[in-house]
């Protein structure tokens, strides 16, 4: 399948508009609601357990909406209007002064992200047929969405010690008006839809026993669900580690964060030096096992040097994780179906970190915050590891050539500046 690639203002517009609304999100959630549970509002870890269900509810519901608007109405719509939805749920938080209003509102929060996350996740088909010009459109967005990481904490940080917490919340809807107006120009590939157009829900259904039928794209989804297992534990347990294991402040959720996010944006750019039979199904399975013994790494030791090692190793897998997956996803995936498996993806992400919710907080005050991360770090590598014979089978099936030098970032800028 192959057809015209993106004009290169579109993709500056694109990957402008997820760094900026990016940075916003992950100055929000590592320092904002990190930094407001644990520090201001004093959560324990059932609490912050509380919290991210109600992130994990809300991403689900939001992105199995989001699948069929964008397929309806195409990712740079649905992203521009979203943008704007999400700016009265960020300010939102500003005002929580409990720890049950801030759950709520984190939940409203999450519903109106999920949009931004499908749509931002979903453009790359609509910017280009070319199997060669998909990948390296994946991996200067996904590449873009790393700097975000490295770049967003660091801002949330200096923001919480200059002018308070509150403020990271500001900062958040600032980001995702100025990604409005970003792509609200951007011109797309129409792209031909195969059926007739039905009720939302009847879509939605059709979309999900799409992604659940087609056999690369059920394993894509399903194993991708393990790369996130890890982090359920992380989202309750994270900052309560460098509370009371590290014995660190606030403002080290940001920094420590940035590092990991200069992780992310090595390992996007390293990963075409790597073997060819990487790009696969059981390369896929290699990545999540080393994401889980990244999390080991992370949380191994108390010594906060050990932890900045650990946190710009495990940043490097997932650096060249997210974009081997995502382009997996999308070559394998009708271009008519691109926004709803891309949103069910979403929902089993979410899925994957909503589970150790439910036992972190028991574990944790069993053996405590640090061995219970070590814990799911050990049984997100298990499951990844047991499901290779299933990785070379999908390997053997017929898919469409995505060269391995695709994968890398562009040689040009990632953005216009």
């Amino acid at each position: 399948m192959h057809g015209p690639v993106a004009r290169r203002s579109d993709l500056y517009r694109v990957v402008s508009a997820r760094f900026v609304s990016r940075a916003g999100s992950e100055a929000a959630f590592f320092v904002g609601i990190w930094g407001k549970a644990a520090y201001t509002l004093h959560a324990s870890p059932g609490q912050l357990a509380f919290i991210m269900v109600a992130m994990a509810a809300g991403s689900i519901l939001g992105s199995i909406v989001a699948g069929v608007l964008v397929d309806r109405y195409g990712p740079r719509r649905v992203l521009a209007v979203a943008e704007i939805a999400f700016v009265p749920a960020a300010l939102g938080m500003a005002f929580a002064h409990s720890l049950p209003a801030l759950t709520a509102l984190v939940g409203a929060w999450a519903f109106a992200g999920a949009p931004v996350v499908t749509a931002g996740a979903s453009f790359a088909p609509f910017l280009t047929q070319d199997p060669g010009a998909l990948a390296r459109t994946n991996a200067r967005i996904e590449s873009t969405g790393s700097l975000a990481l490295l770049t967003g904490p660091a801002l949330g940080a200096a923001v919480a010690h200059f002018a308070g917490v509150d403020w990271v919340f500001v900062i958040d809807a600032l980001t995702s008006l100025a990604a409005a107006l970003l792509v609200w120009r951007v011109r797309l590939r129409a792209v031909e839809r195969t059926a007739e157009e039905r009720h939302p829900l009847h879509e939605m259904a059709a979309g999900l026993r799409a992604a659940y039928a087609m056999r690369p794209i059920r394993y894509y989804v399903l194993v991708g669900t393990v790369a996130w297992f890890s982090f359920g534990a992380f989202g309750v347990l994270e900052p309560l580690f460098f509370r009371d294991v590290v014995h660190t402040g606030v403002e080290t959720l940001g920094w420590i964060n940035t590092l990991f996010g200069a992780g992310l944006l090595l390992g996007a750019v390293l990963l075409p030096k790597l073997p060819r039979a990487l790009v696969s199904a059981r390369g896929l399975v290699g990545f999540l096992v080393l994401n889980g013994l990244g999390a080991i790494l992370y949380v191994g030791s108390a010594d906060l040097r050990r932890v900045v090692a650990g946190a710009l190793g495990w940043g490097l897998v997932i650096g060249a994780l997210e974009p081997l997956l995502r382009t997996l996803v999308h070559r394998d995936t009708p271009e008519e179906l691109v926004g709803r498996v891309i949103g069910t993806s979403e929902v089993h992400r979410r899925m994957g970190e909503l589970v150790p919710l439910a036992v972190a907080p028991a574990f944790a005050l069993r053996f405590g915050v640090q061995a219970t991360l070590i814990g799911g770090g050990l049984l997100g590598a298990a499951i990844a590891l047991a499901s290779l014979g299933e990785a070379a089978a999908i390997d053997r099936l017929p898919h469409r050539e995505v060269p391995v030098e695709g994968l890398a970032a562009s040689e040009e800028p990632l953005s216009s500046r």
